[in-house]
């Protein structure tokens, strides 16, 4: 094998990924200059190759390109045992398609100590992951039909007004919760639900704490 180069799309990088970690600058400078011969046995021979793709592009371009699930292609050249040359280009690769979700909501600080019948504050980030604004949403803890009490409820007004937020941008909320019993308990069903658009997003997965004697 003389060459084989991945051709990353556009907005990808690509790195080859290679096995000589353990090799000193020195040894993989000399490795690189002079390339050992890779030959492949006939009759079913092997010889893997492993690249590392990564995004490229900025937010707003990588919204463009959202759902694309071309990766790239593959450059190969090689030689036969009698020094014949051999050229080869792959179609495009094909990966698994991505969506982006509208809104991501994420936990970004719990109290370290949480005592029983004593509100305390759970920080969420809320961000905006499309190019245009989106809003304004209310944050409640849905009941999923669910009849059980409740060991962690909301403290106070029942959903959280959260006013739009502009396109690519995030905004931190404060939630104010209350314990009503001792030992590790889960906050569930934390749910954001867009006022204007009229519809509810995937709530947050469930976050256990450890709730103390007052």
């Amino acid at each position: 094998m003389d060459q084989v180069d991945f051709e990353p799309a556009q907005n990808y990088t690509s790195a080859t990924l290679k096995g000589d970690g353990h090799h000193s600058e020195r040894e993989s400078l000399i490795r690189e200059t002079f390339k050992p011969p890779i030959l492949i046995r006939s009759g079913g021979g092997i010889y893997n190759y492993l690249y590392q793709l990564k995004s490229s592009a900025d937010n707003s371009a990588q919204l463009k390109v959202e759902g694309s699930n071309v990766l790239g292609k593959l450059q190969i050249t090689w030689r036969t045992n009698l020094g014949e040359p051999g050229r080869l280009q792959t179609q495009q690769i094909l990966g698994t398609p991505t969506t982006k979700k509208e809104i991501e909501l994420q936990v970004v600080e719990v109290p370290s100590i949480i005592n029983l019948q004593r509100p305390f504050v759970l920080k969420l980030s809320l961000t905006n992951q499309i190019d245009r604004e989106i809003g304004p949403f209310e944050v409640s803890l849905s009941d999923n039909g669910s009849y059980v009490e409740r060991a962690v409820m909301i403290n106070g007004l029942q959903s959280m007004v959260v006013p739009q937020v502009e396109a690519l941008g995030s905004t931190e909320l404060h939630l104010n919760l209350i314990a009503t019993k001792t030992g590790i308990q889960r906050i569930s069903g934390i749910t954001v639900f867009d006022s204007k658009e009229m519809k509810s997003y995937e709530p947050l997965p469930d976050l256990e704490i450890f709730v103390n004697m007052d």
